[in-house]
């Protein structure tokens, strides 16, 4: 009988479980039940840095859907696209999903007062916190690791912020508040006005047809740093807010080529804000990008033809693109058929959900590790 083979070196097995790919999580967890010391390695605090400086960037684990204000408060639910076993959403009445980002959900709450509740899934937490003072008629709003020199590769617990941006009801103003956690307060609210040149030229598009209200679109925004960006209704208008300066501008919409009345905004690969929008059976990608003259411009990226590829339930039916994920080069579209998620990269197409109104696509990514199972007391046994 031939003698077992050798034990692997315990720095050899580190080595390897390192590879195993985070978008396939069940393979960590399934590692961790082979033996005790392959779990205690992976819920070293040590091997999960080391895992996640590895991999980089925070596989997609999930989404949140937001319907359209007309459906009214459907039941919310995290719909995984991996095997990694996720809690249940928040036991809440009249919740809407307003983002997710760095390990975090934000959910605006309307049990017996409006308030927002910022959800970590992985680890099961939660915050409740009051919502911004100005009464709002339509919003948006996002939720940030405010952590200092934290790289957002394994955003669970500790400081956030949270930007609210709204329509306000009684004045009409586009206006911005952001929280901090650390000091538990939120920030004087400016607003759009006058003084924003690029607003003003809209205004004026806008008005030459009839009586115009800036209203904002519920929808995901995007992150780049300490700007956070969010569409208008009309023409898709693009506003900045800059935290670190609380102040909020537009992007001068002329500059702005769109095929369709619905972009999603996005952040490229190289770290700049894009969108992605549809224009016939075509996807379209743009980047905003300095040109030779050291002005911004949009630039046209990349076209994808879906024809063939994201199938529509009748003539009379249309793609709408409805969100995106960040670092992966994922693309979420709507049809008649169902929702539909596109890699950019492979050109892999899935059905990951039923037929509905969506408005946004709210994607959860984050890095699932077996300590996040709250199993670590069975690696000192």
């Amino acid at each position: 009988m031939a003698p077992p083979p050798p034990e692997l070196m315990p720095e050899l097995v580190g080595e390897i479980l390192l590879r195993l790919p985070p978008d396939e999580p069940e393979h960590l967890l399934l590692a961790a039940l082979v033996c005790k010391p392959w779990f205690r390695t992976l819920c070293n605090p040590a091997f999960r840095r080391r895992y996640h400086a590895f991999h980089r960037t925070p596989p997609l684990l999930g989404f949140l859907h937001r319907l359209q204000v007309i459906q009214g408060d459907p039941p919310q639910l995290l719909a995984p696209t991996t095997a990694a076993p996720l809690p249940p959403y928040p036991n809440c009445h009249r919740t809407r999903l307003l983002d997710c980002r760095h390990g975090r959900v934000l959910i605006h709450v309307g049990d017996d007062y409006w308030h927002f509740i910022v959800w970590g899934p992985v680890t099961g937490d939660d915050a409740c916190r009051s919502l911004a003072s100005f009464p709002w008629l339509i919003y948006s709003a996002a939720v940030l690791c405010s952590v200092p020199g934290c790289d957002h590769l394994d955003c669970h617990g500790g400081l956030f912020r949270v930007v609210f941006i709204a329509t306000d009801d009684d004045d009409e103003l586009v206006k911005v508040s952001a929280y901090s956690s650390e000091t538990g307060e939120w920030s004087v609210p400016v607003s759009l006005g006058d003084d924003c040149e690029a607003y003003v030229k809209h205004q004026q598009s806008a008005t030459e047809r009839s009586y115009y209200t800036p209203y904002v679109q519920p929808r995901w925004g995007a992150v780049i740093g300490d700007e956070i960006y969010f569409t208008l209704r009309r023409g898709n208008a693009i506003v900045k807010y800059d935290w670190s300066y609380n102040c909020l501008s537009m992007i001068s919409p002329q500059s702005l080529v769109v095929y369709s009345s619905r972009i999603s905004l996005m952040v490229t690969e190289d770290s700049s804000l894009g969108f992605a929008c549809i224009g016939g059976s075509n996807l379209f990608l743009w980047s905003r990008k300095v040109n030779s003259q050291g002005a911004p411009e949009w630039v046209q990226c990349r076209v994808i033809d879906l024809e063939k590829i994201i199938p529509v339930a009748d003539s009379s039916d249309e793609r709408l693109v409805v969100g995106s994920a960040e670092g992966v080069g994922v693309i979420f579209i709507s049809t008649g058929v169902g929702l539909f998620m596109i890699e950019l990269k492979s050109g892999r197409v899935r059905k990951v959900d039923v037929p509905g109104v969506y408005f946004s696509i709210l994607p959860y990514m984050s890095f699932y590790t077996p300590d996040h199972c709250r199993l670590s007391s069975v690696a000192k046994d």
